[in-house]
């Protein structure tokens, strides 16, 4: 069985949601209505699809985007947390043939209850609203925590890809596409709403001037950006993406354990999603590449390169934070304690230490 919006369509999500705040991610200066750790969700899924779906093409988040804007809202109005743990849960309708929520098949249970918490029958759950028995086909554990779940948005994310991708269908093409959407919800008023949906964020997605940045730079700054929404920890990130630091104090160490990025946790992750390694304190990266000055101001800068920002500007030993250039006087970053990773002017942070360019 496919998954189905009877059970929670985006009308039923607004309805229990909260409206938009202004807290969504800000792309290409436009808000869209996507909460900024569901988009990291889709972008991750987006990239990591091949792993499991070899010949699958075209794969990319506003397609995802789409299916969870009508059947859940983006989650709007759950927490999301930092391992992509969605609470409340969400639950469809119990698909009992009763018409309820315009389900008028009796679906009999297969988990027992143990994704959609009854053993009465089933009903679909989750940001992509899968049926536990479609789910037990294609889910997948995106984040590393060795269970796949539905009601994380990084497993969803990657199973609905899973899903949509089949066995290698080209998403470029626009009858495949359909297609894949017309397989997930076979109506063709479903096919349609999310297919405007997918053009939407797809303007969005473009209008953030990124037409000129490609290769490994684009690689970067693409990795840094799908990272908005995720906490600051101190000492948190590697290589492989956010891990277990500390919080929440003004240095950052009051005890407490939060899975995140601190600012050089931030930049070491992005850079090896470009095959690159750095040092991993922000004052030893300032070492690596080309140094470009403070002197010679912020338009010295180029998407791809690291900010610096030191006690003692011009005394690169004192350097206590770095972020990642995207263009037009913004950067992606880390902040500090209590915050989570976004994007903030170049100014933002005391002390300009100038920057490197790696790329």
């Amino acid at each position: 069985m496919a998954p189905i919006t009877s059970s929670v369509g985006a009308d039923v999500a607004l309805a229990i949601g909260a409206p938009d705040d202004g807290g969504g991610i800000a792309v290409g200066g436009k808000v869209a209505d996507i909460p900024p750790r569901m988009l990291a969700a889709y972008r991750h899924a987006a990239r990591q699809v091949g792993k499991h779906v070899p010949k699958c093409q075209g794969m990319r988040w506003p397609i995802l985007a789409g299916i969870a804007r009508v059947e859940s809202n983006h989650a709007v109005g759950r927490n999301v947390a930092g391992n992509g743990d969605i609470r409340p849960r969400i639950y469809g309708v119990l698909l009992n043939g009763s018409g309820a929520g315009g389900n008028t098949t009796v679906f009999p249970d297969t988990d027992g209850g143990r994704w959609d918490g009854t053993a009465a029958g089933e009903r679909a759950v989750g940001p992509f609203q899968f049926l536990p028995s479609t789910w037990d086909g294609v889910g997948k554990d995106a984040n590393g925590d060795k269970t796949a779940d539905p009601h994380n948005a990084d497993d969803a994310a990657l199973g609905a890809a899973v899903y949509l991708c089949g066995n290698g269908r080209d998403l470029t093409n626009e009858s495949q596409l359909r297609a894949a959407i017309f397989q997930y919800n076979r109506s063709n008023t479903y096919v349609a709403n999310v297919r405007g949906w997918i053009d939407q964020y797809t303007a969005a997605a473009k209008s953030l001037a990124m037409d000129n940045v490609t290769g490994d730079v684009r690689t970067v700054v693409e990795a840094a950006l799908a990272q908005r929404g995720v906490p600051y920890s101190w000492g948190g990130g590697t290589t492989k993406g956010p891990s277990t630091g500390i919080c929440c104090s003004p240095s950052g160490k009051s005890g407490a354990r939060i899975k995140g990025f601190d600012c050089s946790g931030l930049t070491t992750y992005a850079y090896a999603q470009a095959g690159i390694r750095l040092p991993r304190t922000a004052a030893a990266q300032a070492g690596v590449g080309r140094r470009i000055p403070a002197s010679a101001g912020a338009r010295a800068l180029k998407p791809g390169d690291l900010v610096f920002y030191a006690y003692a500007p011009g005394r690169d030993s004192t350097i206590y934070h770095v972020g990642i250039y995207v263009g037009s006087g913004q950067m992606v970053n880390a902040p500090r304690p209590g915050t989570v990773v976004r994007l903030d002017a170049v100014d933002a942070m005391s002390g300009y230490a100038g920057g490197a360019r790696l790329l």
